[in-house]
């Protein structure tokens, strides 16, 4: 797994990156979607914004074919969010507003679990740096679908 995790962090850091994002594809799917979660969290900040991007290439062309598959992996990155999981969540937001903004199928299904991290009660997210990924992801989402974040609290579109 190392290895190919290292190759996707390669592809990732690829000059040409923009115009190689449909070639993502060609790298298996699962495995490919395993190693760019966890490349969410790279402190590389090119690393992780491709990493974002290839999330929603990858998730949103999966909604075309496997709703299911790709309501599992939102799912998968709405629990990195949840204090019980034990893992932070680090760009899981942001990845879930590109996916979204990418698939509106998955956005009318999931915008409002987003806009829940930043929105008092029992999903707010009390740590600062994870809400300001949620307005990016938002703010993202907003780009493609306005209609569905307009009344996400203190987003200034």
């Amino acid at each position: 797994m190392r290895s190919f995790k290292r190759k996707i962090n390669e592809f990732l850091q690829d000059d040409n990156f923009n115009e190689n994002l449909k070639s993502i594809h060609d790298f298996p799917r699962q495995k490919t979607i395993n190693a760019l979660i966890s490349l969410l969290c790279s402190t590389d900040k090119t690393v992780k914004e491709n990493a974002v991007a290839s999330l929603g290439e990858i998730v949103s062309n999966l909604a075309e074919t496997d709703l299911d598959g790709a309501r599992m992996i939102m799912r998968r990155l709405a629990w990195s969010l949840n204090e019980e999981s034990g893992w932070i969540g680090w760009g899981s937001a942001e990845a879930m507003g590109e996916i979204m903004a990418r698939s509106p199928v998955l956005a009318d299904e999931y915008h409002k679990l987003l806009i829940s991290y930043i929105s008092e009660g029992e999903n707010y997210l009390l740590f600062e740096e994870l809400r300001k990924e949620v307005y990016r992801g938002l703010k993202r989402l907003s780009q493609t679908r306005p209609e569905l974040v307009k009344d996400a609290a203190g987003l200034h579109i």
